[in-house]
């Protein structure tokens, strides 16, 4: 059986043990403390995308459900420009490989390169986005510079998704001011995609 054949043994019940917890996390977030994490279900994740975000069309998409886990400063940090704030990794259950394809270009390439200079949740504006080329994943990545703008200044999220059969992998650095984050990114993204294949192989 390849691994692309074991992710259709993946419950929804395995994606939480997917993302990573503490322990996996870069010594860059040691330090840092969980903020959220549990399912986000097509209509939460369409509450919290763009305006063209639809739980329909995210089902039409071939998106069952995702489990997403995030970690943030603690009290005693000082948030200043540079400062690496957030992070995260989401998996997320498709019905199949090609629709985890289909939905890193055509939704999430795709949305974000739509809504430049559009507002974007709550006082922000989508300033820019810039296409990165993640390496070194098992099978087809992409990734992508954010940068939001605000009345509190600049954010950046550099986010890499990744396809492990049906399983689509997400990992996201947020970094105060305007900073490109791939190498960092990339490293949760492997750690993750490790952790995804260890309880792929074990699923069934």
């Amino acid at each position: 059986m390849t691994l692309d054949q074991a992710t259709f043994r993946v419950g929804e019940d395995d994606l939480e043990f997917m993302v990573l917890e503490k322990e996996d996390l870069s010594p860059a977030f040691q330090d840092h403390q969980s903020m959220r994490e549990g399912f986000w279900d097509n209509e939460r994740l369409a509450r919290h995308g763009f305006a063209s975000s639809t739980a329909p069309r995210f089902r039409r998409a071939g998106r069952v459900t995702g489990y997403i886990r995030e970690f943030g400063p603690n009290a005693a940090m000082e948030s200043q420009d540079g400062f690496n704030f957030l992070a995260a990794t989401a998996a997320h259950m498709f019905s199949s490989p090609q629709q985890v394809a289909d939905w890193m270009h055509h939704i999430f390439l795709h949305d974000f390169h739509e809504n430049v200079e559009e507002k974007v949740g709550q006082g922000q504006q989508l300033v820019s986005i810039q296409r990165l080329e993640p390496a070194n994943f098992y099978d087809e990545a992409v990734a992508l510079k954010v940068l939001q703008g605000g009345s509190s200044g600049l954010m950046s999220s550099t986010i890499v998704d990744f396809r492990v059969g049906s399983v689509l992998g997400v990992a996201i650095v947020g970094t105060v001011g305007d900073h490109e984050r791939l190498e960092l990114a990339t490293e949760l993204g492997l750690a993750l995609e490790k952790r995804i294949v260890s309880v792929v192989l074990g699923a069934g």
